[in-house]
Formats: C-alpha cells, structure tokens, sequence
C-alpha cells in the first residue's frame, strides 16, 4: 500500500543568502517556482528521498521549514495570513556579505546535508510565529503517514501537538551529540547512519534503526562532464570542533601545495594556516558536485566523531568517481572494500604516502576510483536507500 510521506527539513542560513543572491526576484516568486529553484541547487539531500519515494510509488512532499521567501508563498497561495517577509530576512542578515561575494568566490557546500542548521529549536518559546503557523498548516492539509523530521532540533512540544494528524512520527540525526536533557519521547521511531546515535535513541526509550546516507545518480546528469584537473581536493567543515581534521589538513597542505580546500571561511584558523595557502573558497550544492567531478583523489577525514565512518563524503565522493582516500573506520567494510573500491589510512604518514603512490599510478588510481563509483550507484543509491526507509517504518505503523 502506497504510503504519504512529509519530509520536514531547515537550511543553513548561509545558503539560503547564497541560493536567493543566484537569482535577483526570486523571493517574490511563487512557491513552485522557489521550491524548484531550491530543489536545482543539489544542496545537501535536495529532493532525493521525496523523487525516489515517488518513483517507488508513494506519495511525498519536501517542506523546506526555515525558508521564510518560500515558505511565505506557500501560505499566500493557500489562503493563510502571515506578516509579508522582509525584502532581506532579518536572520539572513549575517549572511548577507555571502550573497555580496557569492559571484566573486565560488560558494561552499557545508557537506553535510544532515547537520544541524544554523537555527535551532529547542522549544517553540522565542520563534517567530509563522514559522509554526505555516507548518502546522502543511501537515494538516499533507495528513501524513509519516512525517520524517530531519531537524530534531525542532521544538518536541510542537510535535506531539501535530502528532494527531499523522500516523508515525520519524527523527532523523546523524552524528552531532544530542542532549540528554530534551524530552524526545513524542517520536514513534528515530533513525540514523551512524550506530551510537541509534544506541542513544534506544537508551532514550525511543525505538531507533540504522538507515545510511547515500548518493544520488541523477546528480551526474544534472552537471556536465568535467575534466579531473584537480590532483587533491578536500570539501568540509575545520571549525573549532574539527581540531584533528585542522591539524591534519594543515600537515597535508605543507606537503602537498596543489591541495584544494573548500570550507567555510573559519575564524579558528590562525593566521599562518597552512590552509589558508590551499583555501579555494566556498561550494554550495552543485558547485560542490562540480569539484568533485574534477578530482582525481578526494580526502575523507571524520574528524573527532568515532568509531564508524559516516558522512555524506564517502558516497558524494565515490559516486561522483573520483578516488576516495579515507581515514579507516572499523564499520568501513560494510559500505566498501578498502584497497579495492576506496584507499585507507590510519595515519597521516600512511595518507601521505597513498597521496603520493596514486597521483603517481594513474591506472591503479583510475580502476579503483571506477571500482568505487560502481559500488556506490549499485547499492548506495537513494532508491536503495528508501526502499529500506519504507521497509522500516512499515513494522512500525
């Protein structure tokens, strides 16, 4: 039986300064119009669970929460009074020199499409009222089977007043640590790619399974073929909560002087960073896929999250087929076979000397690089991804 399924997500303020800089009007757009110029971006997961829920026969739909131009078009267009947004949203104004520069510098993809956003909703106290008076009108008219939260952030008390107008109410977090002071008791079920956010939910009382990220293929579609002129490249965040992932990156950088780095600009950075000399800039969404595409070897380093691999990296990477060299991870195995589809290292001597070996064997860099790319559009495709989501959520309505 075909389901009905809400996908509720937040932006991260920066993007959406970026992604509404790109197209001068587009806030006064109606709400198809914005939702597909949203949806064109490729940031984060985009429309990839809602396309491969529809293609496998259910019916979905993305709210995108946050989104003030959109979101405000959606209540004009169905009859819900709101105050009209300003000509800049209040909250995007720190984001504003973003969409200043975003022509002069290319922009950044925080990778991870997954993490918490920039606005945070421990209670419904101190948000601004059409934000949940929008949304609790989208899941009355939507009534789903299944809301899938992807910001549990979002106020719990808000939830459990909406939960009579669904069937089962889904939580989805990766791999942040969560707080084990908020009430978490209004999901029917949470799910996560990463192991010790699973445990967490079950110690919570909260019924929890695993369900991975992955790689969508219409992405390769979407963006022209490129040329990999990029020896090393490496896509992420280095903020303060990343000391090992800086201190690694910095040692590489002395090393290597053709690696590429893009990321958000951090003020935890001093001065003489050595990755201050490999900064590229920012890359949001398809611009982030675009230098992915030109990549001969792309670095993973999970930063001081353990013990398992688990960012959107392993699959964007490979799936867009460029060499993936990651740093090993006990649960690795179960997505890829290390030395065959991805390379691994432990050390940053040992990364060095992978780093070395396949800028200098383009053949064995090349057939594992194409090895990893076909295991990804193989089994780590959001088709596969939501057929398991389904199979799961169907136990437990």
């Amino acid at each position: 039986m075909a389901l009905r399924i809400l996908v509720l997500n937040t932006d991260y303020d920066e993007f959406l300064a970026w992604l509404y800089a790109q197209e001068p009007g587009l806030e006064k757009a109606p709400y198809a119009e914005q939702f597909r110029a949203r949806m064109k971006s490729l940031f984060g997961v985009a429309d990839f669970y809602s396309s491969n829920l529809r293609r496998l026969g259910h019916e979905a739909w993305d709210v995108h929460a946050n989104n003030e131009f959109m979101q405000k078009a959606w209540a004009s267009e169905n009859g819900i009074q709101v105050a009209k947004p300003a000509v800049v949203a209040r909250r995007w104004q720190k984001a504003g020199h973003l969409a200043r520069h975003a022509v002069a510098r290319p922009p950044f993809s925080y990778a991870r499409r997954l993490a918490r956003p920039l606005l945070h909703f421990a209670n419904g106290n101190g948000q601004p009222d059409w934000f949940y008076d929008i949304l609790a009108a989208q899941i009355k008219q939507f009534r789903p089977d299944v809301l899938l939260n992807q910001d549990v952030a979002l106020s719990s008390e808000f939830l459990r007043e909406m939960k009579p107008y669904m069937r089962l109410l889904v939580g989805q977090h990766a791999a942040t640590r969560l707080p084990d002071s908020k009430d978490w008791s209004c999901y029917d079920l949470a799910i996560s790619s990463f192991l010790p956010t699973v445990e967490f939910f079950r110690q919570k009382g909260v019924r929890s399974e695993l369900n991975r990220l992955g790689f969508e293929p219409k992405v390769l579609a979407c963006l022209p073929s490129e040329n990999r002129d990029l020896d090393l490249t490496f896509v992420g965040s280095f903020h303060r909560v990343h000391k090992s992932r800086t201190e690694f990156l910095e040692t590489l950088c002395v090393r290597f002087p053709q690696l590429r780095i893009w990321g958000p600009e951090s003020s935890s950075l001093s001065s003489s960073s050595a990755i201050r000399q490999c900064y590229a800039g920012q890359a949001w969404g398809r611009q982030m896929y675009q230098v992915l595409l030109r990549s001969k070897i792309v670095l993973n380093h999970h930063g001081d999250i353990a013990p398992y691999a688990n960012n959107l990296r392993l699959f964007e990477a490979t799936g867009t087929g460029a060499l993936l060299l990651t740093d090993w991870k006990e649960n690795l195995e179960e997505m890829f076979k290390p030395g065959e589809e991805v390379a691994t290292y432990r050390t940053t001597e040992e990364c060095i000397e992978s780093m070395s070996y396949y800028l200098e064997h383009e053949e064995a860099r090349a057939s594992m690089a194409y090895a990893g790319q076909q295991r990804t559009l193989r089994e780590h495709n959001y088709t596969r991804r939501m057929e398991e989501f389904v199979e799961i959520v169907r136990k437990y309505l």
